[in-house]
């Protein structure tokens, strides 16, 4: 990524960040980004910055993917959850041939994908391909995406297929048109309602063998240390969204009590409370520290996939897939403490404070945060084995 496209992306970003930030309340209701906001968002390249430059897109480098994702996140979580997930696409397209990746790219580098990542659907083989047919949850973005891709058992007379190297099924990700994909009204959610998170339904859809991939066990078609690891840079965006979360709320809490505001029956403006300082303080430290572990860790990540090799990457990746739940931890606490700061107008569904609660309490159920993740890091320090990171 050049420093020209590298001023224009994050410049465009800054310049939609107050816009997003004011139509959150609308973006909440509508249970998805409106279309406005869509358009401009891709012209903003956000949707792009993943893709290689020679598809037309910015090829973006970890910090400035990480930047973008949390500046999106911290004006609206809704916003900075549905970019990120769209923003993937090439990680995942790239699992296809190289081939099928720049026919797919072969019209424009906005290409969006959604869909599930959990074995929800079968996969019949066919001729040349396979019949695929399941429901998947979250598939966030779903609405305005183009293509759909869903992880399937493969079957053959009905039956599961074993699966490589003594697994019981074999899975593979199938890639679908959304044109030929139903989407469910399902998401109504505590929080990141803006997310479009909804069922995805495929009945007896044939998908071409060429379209199918290994997510977890793939070799990308993509060269360059960009293409590495994509679940482990997944982990990373996410917790990129986490604190753009925390770091809004801790914005929404400073101008709350930018005056005279204090509890019923207190002496003194809460702003002027020792204690609420201490804790506020505290917060913002936590979310600064979170930020400079995700910055890290890009940085460990993209140096041993340049020059560090497969033993290296395979090293590093217990530690990354330990870093979300951390910093999933971290960035709930901060929210938490702007919270009870916030008072009884927090309760209020008008309340961005609120929003932010919501919306990270609903971020911490995803799988990727949970608190298993951290005994990954702690097998790779006692040596023991690892049993999935990704």
């Amino acid at each position: 990524m050049d420093d020209q496209d590298r001023i224009r992306l994050t410049g465009a970003v800054r310049e939609l960040a107050p816009e997003l930030a004011r139509r959150a309340e609308e973006i909440e209701a509508a249970r998805e980004l409106p279309v406005d906001l869509l358009d401009r968002l891709r012209a903003a390249g956000c949707f792009r910055m993943f893709v290689p430059r020679s598809h037309g897109g910015y090829d973006a480098d970890p910090h400035t993917g990480l930047t973008v994702l949390e500046a999106l996140a911290r004006a609206d979580g809704s916003t900075g959850w549905t970019v990120m997930i769209g923003a993937e696409t090439p990680h995942l397209l790239a699992m296809l041939s190289r081939d099928q990746f720049d026919k797919l790219y072969a019209h424009g580098p906005d290409v969006v994908v959604a869909g599930g990542f959990a074995p929800q659907g079968r996969a019949e083989l066919a001729d040349g391909g396979f019949q695929v047919t399941g429901r998947w949850a979250f598939a966030s973005g779903s609405r305005h995406a183009d293509w759909i891709f869903g992880n399937c058992v493969l079957t053959g007379d009905g039956q599961p297929l074993p699966g490589p190297a003594g697994q019981p099924v074999e899975v593979r990700s199938m890639l679908l048109p959304a044109g030929q994909v139903t989407v469910a009204d399902t998401w109504h959610a505590l929080g990141l309602r803006g997310t479009g998170s909804h069922d995805v339904r495929a009945d007896w859809v044939y998908c071409p063998v060429e379209r199918s991939f290994d997510l977890f066990a793939g070799v990308p078609c993509v060269p360059g240390p960009g293409f590495v690891a994509p679940l482990a840079q997944f982990v990373l965006h996410l917790g990129a969204v986490a604190v753009g979360i925390a770091q809004g709320a801790l914005d929404d809490t400073v101008a709350l009590l930018d005056g005279d505001r204090r509890r019923l029956y207190a002496r003194q403006p809460l702003a002027d409370s020792p204690a609420f300082r201490e804790r506020l303080g505290r917060a913002d430290l936590h979310v600064r520290a979170a930020r400079a572990l995700l910055r890290s860790l890009a940085d460990d990540l993209f140096r041993a996939a340049h020059d560090g090799g497969p033993v290296a990457l395979a090293g590093l990746q217990p530690r990354i897939s330990a870093s979300l739940p951390w910093v999933t931890e971290i960035a709930t606490a901060a929210v938490d403490a702007c919270y009870r700061a916030a008072g009884g107008g927090a309760a209020r569904d008008s309340s961005p404070v609120q929003r932010r609660f919501r919306d990270i309490h609903t971020f911490s159920q995803h799988a990727a945060a949970a608190e298993g993740w951290l005994g990954n890091n702690g097998s790779q320090l006692l040596g023991r084995p690892v049993e999935l990171a990704y």
